[in-house]
């Protein structure tokens, strides 16, 4: 038996790309947007009624780099090594309710441990409590290179395209490889590159013939231009790390907006308590992102949530808050995570817009985020496929905390 229609009502609302202000009403049905209307129509006969009270109505928030695996408060390496599956699958169900909770009702975990984000991938997917799931597997690297740990493991061609085939096979929905070092994983050079072009291309062609994007996390400004040109569908951090510093190559980021590659910009904020080697890159992370935004690259603002304890899974409204005040403005940003992020996640023709045939993922909040996108922050209500998960009953239908 299906859930009755559902008429949910605000005083705003902002599409995935558009803003309104007056009277909107988002009908549901089995859970998908059925109809938007911005008339002031009163709802049908037949709909429960969820009147909102004064509140923007947006997409749900779509967080395009997470770990859920990673505790945010834990030794992470200890963890990856000792700790068994039961055990890490039990944390990240608790890591993706706080996701939901905040109004992060899509993320891409873009590394785990032993395939487990595509268990709880399939585990929400037939009913669990959590956001709709993009899953990529143990992300590839070097032996030894950035996030060993989580058993990805591959040196050289052949090795990194029987990689591919695994994840393919265990029904991965893309491929992560890690094209330079990192700044978490001991021992590893964020400013190198852990393989080369030919490498590169080799994993995104195997990738590209069992229909599956590659996402490739680079700091290192030759990682960059290497990724580009082997065809990766995002780049994530893109900081332009080079032994003397953070720069920026113009024609790497001509190449990048020419060929519609997405950037996953990491959001990253200046703290007290960083080394000095990671704080001095802050300032021209934030100029770069910006350059290559005005110039066309898709720019989606995103968390790496897990990964210390700055960086909770309900960290992304917070996010969003700096990466607007350091890149785009509000507008844009709220595209960013909403109608963008969906795009970069191959998610453009269900998620992140409110639009007739798309599911019903809704966040409600005070007051008007194109004025003051901090009330992204002030949660009233979410929806997940227009089941209520955050915010008071609706037609008797108790919500869980």
């Amino acid at each position: 038996m299906n859930d009755p229609r559902l008429a949910i009502r605000g005083t705003g609302l902002f599409d995935g790309n558009t803003a309104h202000v007056g009277p909107a009403m988002i009908l549901v049905e089995s859970g998908r947007i059925t109809d938007v209307d911005l008339t002031g129509a009163p709802p049908p006969e037949d709909a429960v009624v969820a009147d909102l009270g004064d509140v923007t109505l947006l997409p749900g928030l779509i967080d395009a780099h997470t770990h859920l695996v990673f505790d945010p408060d834990g030794n992470t390496e200890h963890q990856m090594v000792h700790d068994d599956d039961s055990v890490l699958l039990d944390r990240m169900r608790g890591h993706a309710a706080r996701a939901l909770r905040a109004g992060i009702t899509t993320v891409r975990d873009l590394g785990d441990r032993g395939y487990l984000a595509l268990t709880l991938r399939d585990e929400v997917a037939g009913g669990g409590f959590g956001p709709h799931i993009v899953a990529a597997g143990p992300p590839i690297t070097r032996t030894g290179g950035h996030c060993w740990y989580l058993g990805g493991e591959a040196d050289g061609a052949d090795q990194a395209i029987a990689a591919v085939a695994a994840r393919a096979d265990r029904g991965a929905d893309l491929v992560k490889i890690m094209a330079t070092g990192g700044m978490s994983t001991a021992g590893s050079n964020p400013r190198g590159t852990q393989y080369d072009l030919p490498e590169l291309q080799a994993v995104t062609r195997a990738a590209r013939d069992r229909g599956l994007p590659v996402v490739a996390h680079a700091h290192a400004a030759a990682g960059i231009a290497d990724a580009v040109a082997a065809g990766a569908h995002s780049i994530e951090h893109c900081t332009f790390m080079t032994p003397a510093g953070v720069g920026l190559d113009p024609k790497t980021v001509d190449a990048i907006a020419a060929a519609g590659v997405f950037v996953g910009c990491t959001v990253a904020r200046p703290r007290d308590d960083m080394p000095e080697a990671v704080l001095s890159t802050i300032a021209p992370y934030w100029a770069n992102h910006a350059y290559m935004h005005s110039h066309g690259v898709r720019v989606v603002c995103c968390t790496d949530a897990g990964i210390n304890p700055h960086k909770p899974h309900d960290v992304l409204p917070r996010d969003v808050v700096y990466f607007a005040s350091q890149v785009t403005g509000a507008r844009e940003a709220l595209i960013s995570v909403t109608s963008l992020a969906a795009e970069s996640c191959g998610l453009a023709h269900r998620k992140g817009r409110l639009a007739p045939g798309y599911d019903a993922d809704i966040l409600a909040i005070a007051g008007d985020p194109l004025r003051d996108i901090a009330a992204i922050l002030d949660v009233r209500a979410v929806y997940r496929e227009g089941r209520q998960v955050v915010g008071a009953a609706v037609g008797g239908r108790p919500v869980p905390r």
